[in-house]
């Protein structure tokens, strides 16, 4: 009885050191204040650090603040520490019809794989967003996906507005966290003025680690040759 009450132990301490690293997040937040220059292509960066995540990336999401300037002017991408880089926004709303994009000032939103919407197609779904202070918001817990357009953001509207995207959040699972995330934002085109970038939170979400689970296996099946054996 001792035995047993002690793999049950391990079992229990298994599954609940599963669920910690499981739920592991990262979180940073970019300095209040930082100005993106109206048709400035050199843009601004903010980075991340992260450190000591246990397992593979099952999941990965950012939100972003932005107050003022032309939403159809903006690019940003997010570059992970082996190099992936995911486009989270390319001129939202241009198409061949709309040259100029998205006119609204500013964003407050989450970035997620899991939502439904693209984010370069929130003005075409008017139910999916609303406009508090001039900024875009989403509706209830509503995100919208990373653009994830591939193709110069200097390109045509047509040309941007039907290139399928390739590039969301999603091709940084499976890699590893640890290291160096930059966010990079610019304004490509006159008028609108200046936007601000109030805040950026990243947060990564990891899978359990291998010998997590091994611990669990091991004591499970010790188990089931305890009871075993308690049979004859």
């Amino acid at each position: 009885m001792k035995l047993k009450l002690t793999l049950l132990g391990l079992a229990a301490t298994a599954t609940l050191a599963t669920a910690q690293i499981f739920t592991t997040n990262v979180t940073g937040v970019a300095t209040a204040g930082n100005t993106i220059y109206e048709y400035n292509p050199a843009g601004m960066t903010e980075t991340f650090t992260a450190a000591d995540l246990a397992g593979a990336i099952t999941n990965i999401s950012i939100s972003l603040d932005i107050s003022g300037g032309f939403n159809g002017s903006l690019y940003a991408y997010l570059a992970g520490p082996q190099g992936q880089l995911a486009v989270l926004l390319n001129r939202p709303g241009i198409s061949g019809s709309n040259p100029y994009g998205s006119g609204d000032a500013g964003m407050n939103i989450t970035l997620s794989e899991t939502a439904a919407i693209n984010i370069h197609d929130y003005a075409a779904n008017p139910s999916s967003y609303t406009v508090t202070g001039g900024q875009v918001t989403g509706v209830g817990t509503t995100t919208f996906l990373a653009d994830g357009r591939v193709v110069d953001p200097m390109s045509s509207g047509g040309t941007i507005g039907g290139t399928t995207p390739t590039a969301g959040l999603s091709l940084f699972n499976t890699t590893t966290g640890d290291g160096t995330w930059t966010l990079f934002i610019a304004d490509l085109a006159p008028g609108g003025g200046n936007a601000t970038l109030n805040s950026a939170v990243l947060t990564i979400m990891t899978a359990p680690e291998p010998q997590t689970w091994g611990m669990l296996a091991g004591g499970l099946a010790m188990l089931a040759l305890f009871r075993r054996r308690s049979n004859f």
